[in-house]
């Protein structure tokens, strides 16, 4: 088992070794994010550890890495609108810049976040909200988990229908 399964997000998803997996979906894995401060906040990662962008996959993975994503956005939107009445929407983000892999965030959003930062990119909240141990994850987001995964998973019994 890796020590540190974050230093090999993909490689220990792929084993099965990845604490954060949700689900396996087609393109990838669902998996919840290792910060919590916007409860939901989740990651779409592509399953194939070289790949670094979109279009490193050829055009049909590409659609698929796409669709997972959409998947995702609206698994996090239904779990997080019936666990928090200030649910305002989904951010959904391919960046890239500081991990070496393709993967998507998904960011809920909502009304009770500071005035300062409610209507910004979440890159701009302050640098202790990503290292709070009060928002690292933990069992205390296992229900936010178990939520995550059951809409993640009607809605692929939705689309296989």
């Amino acid at each position: 088992m890796t020590r540190d399964w974050r230093m090999a997000r993909i490689g220990t998803a792929l084993r099965g070794e990845n604490p954060t997996v949700l689900r396996r979906l087609t393109s990838g894995f669902a998996v919840i994010g290792d910060v919590q401060f916007l409860p939901g906040y989740s990651v779409l990662l592509v399953d194939e550890p070289d790949v670094q962008r979109l279009s490193d996959l050829p055009k049909a993975k590409r659609l698929s890495f796409l669709s997972d994503m959409d998947q995702l956005g609206e698994a996090v939107e239904r779990a997080c609108r019936q666990l928090d009445p200030a649910f305002r929407r989904v951010n959904l983000e391919i960046l890239g810049n500081t991990d070496p892999f393709l993967h998507a965030h998904v960011w809920p959003r909502f009304d009770w976040e500071p005035a300062d930062v409610v209507g910004a990119p979440v890159w701009l909240y302050p640098r202790e909200r990503w290292t709070d141990e009060q928002f690292r994850l933990g069992p205390q987001h296992d229900v936010l988990r178990h939520a995550i995964g059951s809409e993640l998973d009607q809605l692929r019994s939705v689309s296989d229908g």
